[in-house]
């Protein structure tokens, strides 16, 4: 049961910069016409983003591989959980025709989490990568894993695949693990994005943190140099906003200048790119950041 203060904070009334226009356009309804028609998920739709708006309107989207269903229940996660069915050997082939169809140059891939696999689902992100390449040979590919239960061999398979970028969110400081997602360890993620960084210096690594969970600027700080020091190249920073009444409360919001000035002092810790903002996601605006790497295929 939510404590009384965890109740009178999931009542709080959100800013107004987190406001964000009804979905519109030509190009949104094409988008989720195509999802629906090759019957794909997205993080888009199935996590909620605030973002579903801007970025179907501009023709793009994260893809979730692996089915819908995860075997974690993240206290943050708006997707469902439950024991999921085996993986659709179809699924990587349709994404990469969704990727095709949409003509992009730089595709996000994701996946719920897969405890109940062998590999993690590592061998399904390969499969896809290679799709993709087959189809849509000039696109850059970024996937979004698990932390594969720190198996490194399921890491490998992934980096076998060549992404331009591997990207593994900590989500949280390492005091909020046990409450926000029990079945993580903050250790155990970074030596993931370690592994990533050594294991092929031509990808780039990528991580976020969800901000306004009641962590400090002093955890902040600590992550951000945790991070640097697994070598991790690129970073989102956003605002935390709670799925619904039984999820994780939003303990407060952050303000936009507050953001900018975390993104400056990300920028002096060494990142190569940060975009941090109330609105900011994992993969928000991702094309973008790898882009501005300095890494960006010509």
């Amino acid at each position: 049961m939510s404590s009384l203060s965890e109740r009178k904070n999931s009542q709080m009334k959100k800013p107004s910069w987190l406001r964000v226009s009804l979905p519109h356009g030509n190009r949104y309804q094409k988008l989720r016409a195509l999802i629906r028609e090759k019957n794909i998920n997205t993080v888009c739709d199935k996590a909620r983003c605030p973002n579903i708006c801007e970025c179907w309107s501009n023709g793009t989207a994260t893809f979730i591989i692996l089915g819908e269903i995860c075997t974690r229940n993240c206290r943050f996660c708006a997707i469902q959980t439950g024991c999921p069915i085996p993986p659709d050997k179809e699924e990587p082939l349709r994404v990469a025709q969704a990727v095709c169809d949409l003509g992009l140059r730089h595709a996000v891939i994701t996946s719920v989490t897969r405890d109940d696999l062998a590999d993690g689902g590592a061998a399904f992100f390969a499969e896809t990568i290679g799709k993709i390449r087959k189809l849509v040979p000039f696109c850059t590919i970024e996937v979004l894993v698990p932390d594969f239960m720190g198996n490194n061999e399921s890491l490998q398979i992934v980096l076998q695949a060549k992404p331009e970028v591997i990207a593994h969110n900590l989500e949280t400081v390492p005091r909020l693990y046990p409450r926000i997602c029990p079945k993580a360890d903050y250790r155990q993620s970074l030596d993931l994005l370690e592994w990533a960084a050594k294991g092929n210096s031509s990808i780039l690594t990528k991580s976020g943190l969800m901000l306004g969970m009641g962590e400090s600027t002093k955890e902040i700080w600590m992550v951000m140099t945790d991070l640097r020091k697994v070598g991790c190249q690129l970073l989102t920073l956003g605002q935390y906003l709670s799925p619904g009444k039984n999820h994780y409360p939003v303990v407060s919001y952050i303000w936009p200048e507050r953001f900018q000035q975390l993104k400056r002092e990300a920028l002096a810790m060494g990142f190569l790119k940060v975009e941090a903002g109330p609105l900011v996601r994992s993969s928000y605006k991702a094309e973008a950041l790898f882009s501005g790497s300095g890494r960006a295929l010509v």
